[in-house]
């Protein structure tokens, strides 16, 4: 059972606006009814997609499991730990969403910057901070948040080493495209 022509039309329409960058998909005619141009290179990373999308649905169980960890050992903390962990849970919540929605654009829509800012976050902010919290046993590490650490980690190594990969291969390709157009 085919869907109706417009209904078809529109979803093809709403996926290419979601999914792809207008300035570089060819405009839509009756001959080229395609939904991506058959020399258009998919440059997107498989499994850094996967990697994001998983660690996305991951992550408010991450941010729970913290939430309640840091509620039970609040008592026993120092003062100065008890700042640094509050302080740590918020600059991570909020470069973690920074991080996936950036993730998500550049290597989706193929963006070269944003790619480098989720790598930058992954590696610079993100990875630090769950090594401090997984590693530092003056924080009292519970054994539910040594596991969702653990996880975490590893899906943040996981997108560094894949988000560097398409990174590379994004950047060639764009440097290839751009001495291509100088001879144009």
């Amino acid at each position: 059972m085919d869907l109706p022509e417009t209904i078809r039309r529109r979803l093809e329409d709403f996926s290419r606006n979601v999914l792809f960058d207008q300035s570089r998909i060819q405009p839509h005619t009756k001959e080229n009814d395609t939904f991506l141009p058959h020399d258009k290179r998919v440059l997107s990373s498989l499994h850094l997609q996967m990697s994001l999308y998983f660690n996305m649905w991951f992550f408010p169980l991450w941010w729970i499991s913290e939430i309640v960890m840091l509620q039970l050992k609040y008592p026993a903390l120092p003062d100065y730990y008890k700042f640094i962990l509050v302080t740590i849970l918020i600059v991570m919540t909020l470069i973690e969403a920074i991080r996936l929605y950036l993730g998500y654009a550049g290597n989706l829509q193929e963006k070269v910057p944003e790619l480098a800012g989720f790598w930058l976050l992954s590696i610079i902010l993100q990875f630090p901070l769950i090594l401090f919290q997984l590693f530092n046993e003056a924080i009292l590490i519970q054994p539910l948040e040594r596991g969702v650490h653990i996880v975490l980690a590893i899906f943040i190594l996981t997108q560094a080493v894949f988000g560097f990969v398409a990174l590379r291969d994004m950047v060639r390709h764009t440097e290839s495209q751009f001495h291509l157009r100088q001879f144009d």
